[in-house]
C-alpha cells in the first residue's frame, strides 16, 4: 500500500493542477480483458507494476468525481489526491471473479475518502460525527431549492428522503450555517465576540467576580441618580466634561450656555460637590 501511495503522490506533485489533469487524460484506458488480466497479477502475485497500470488507468476518473465537490471551498488538489488514495484502497480489494468493471467498483471507495476529508477540513470543528449526519450533510446542499432556509415543506421532504427526523435536518442547517470564529479579536472590532473573550480570569474567583460586577452595576445606579438632582444645565456640562468620549472644553460649553468660561468651571465644581455628596450618602 505505502508503494502504491508513493506513485499517486509523485504524480500529483509533479506540476500544476492543469497539467496533473492533462496527463491522467492521455493515459490509455484499459480493456475489459487487459484489467482482468492485471488485477489477477496483482491479486496473485502482488505485481506492484500491474497496480501501477490499473491506478493510471483509472486516474481520470477520479479527477471528473473530485470536480463535484468544488462547491466545498477546499483546494481541488487536495479533493483529487483524496480520491486517489480511495482509489489504490479500491485496486488493493478488487476483485476480478465477481464480473464487475474496476471504475464502478472504485466509485464508492474514491467518494469515501473525498467525503471523509471534507468532513475533517469543512470546518475547524468536526460537522458531521454520525452516518445520519454525514448523509445530512452531503444531501443538505443538492436539496436545497434556493439559497435561503429551507421552508418547514423542504425541511419535511428532506427527512423523508433521507430517512431521518425533521428536527435532525434543522440541526445540521444551523451546523452548516455557522461558521469559524478567530481566537483573537480582530484589529478593526475589539468588541468582537471571540473565543479569547471567553478565557478564565485568573486575576480572580468566580465570587470577586460577581463581586466586582455587581458593585460596578451599583455604582452605575448611584451615578445615575446623583445627576438626577442637577439641573438641565449643570446636569449637560457634567456629561460633556466628564461622561462623553470626547470632552468639551470650558469655552465650547461658554458658548452653547451663553455664559463665560469662568462661570462654567463654577457650575462644574459645584455640581462635582453634589454628586460627591450625593454618592456618599
Amino acid at each position: 500500500m505505502k508503494q502504491l501511495k508513493n506513485i499517486q503522490y509523485s504524480a500529483l506533485t509533479a506540476g500544476s493542477i492543469e497539467g496533473y489533469i492533462h496527463s491522467v487524460n492521455q493515459v490509455p484506458l484499459l480493456s475489459l480483458d487487459e484489467e482482468q488480466r492485471l488485477a489477477r497479477l496483482l491479486r496473485d502475485n502482488d505485481d506492484i507494476d500491474a497496480a501501477r497500470q490499473l491506478i493510471m488507468s483509472h486516474l481520470r476518473f477520479v479527477v471528473k468525481i473530485a470536480r463535484g465537490y468544488s462547491g466545498y471551498g477546499l483546494q481541488q488538489a487536495d479533493l483529487i489526491q483524496e480520491g486517489n488514495v480511495g482509489l489504490m484502497k479500491a485496486v488493493k480489494r478488487f476483485n476480478p471473479d465477481v464480473g464487475v468493471r474496476l471504475v464502478s467498483f472504485a466509485v464508492h471507495w474514491v467518494r469515501a475518502e473525498i467525503h471523509e476529508f471534507i468532513l475533517r477540513n469543512w470546518r475547524v470543528v468536526k460537522i458531521a460525527t454520525t452516518k445520519a449526519q454525514r448523509k445530512l450533510f452531503f444531501n443538505l446542499r443538492s436539496s436545497k431549492k434556493r439559497l435561503g432556509w429551507l421552508n418547514q415543506k423542504e425541511i419535511n421532504e428532506v427527512a423523508k428522503d433521507l430517512g431521518v427526523k425533521p428536527t435532525d435536518v434543522i440541526e445540521m442547517e444551523k451546523r452548516m450555517s455557522n461558521y469559524d470564529a478567530t481566537f483573537d479579536s480582530p484589529l478593526d472590532d475589539e468588541n468582537t465576540a471571540v473565543p479569547a473573550n471567553y478565557l478564565t480570569n485568573s486575576e480572580c474567583g468566580p465570587e470577586e467576580h460577581m463581586e466586582n460586577k455587581q458593585n460596578t452595576s451599583l455604582e452605575q445606579r448611584n451615578l445615575n441618580n446623583a445627576l438626577s438632582l442637577l439641573d438641565e444645565r449643570s446636569k449637560n456640562i457634567i456629561s460633556s466634561r466628564w461622561l462623553s468620549e470626547k470632552k468639551a472644553t470650558l469655552h465650547e460649553l461658554a458658548e452653547i450656555h451663553n455664559i463665560s468660561a469662568e462661570r462654567v468651571r463654577q457650575i462644574e465644581n459645584t455640581a462635582i460637590k453634589k454628586l460627591k455628596k450625593s454618592i456618599n450618602k
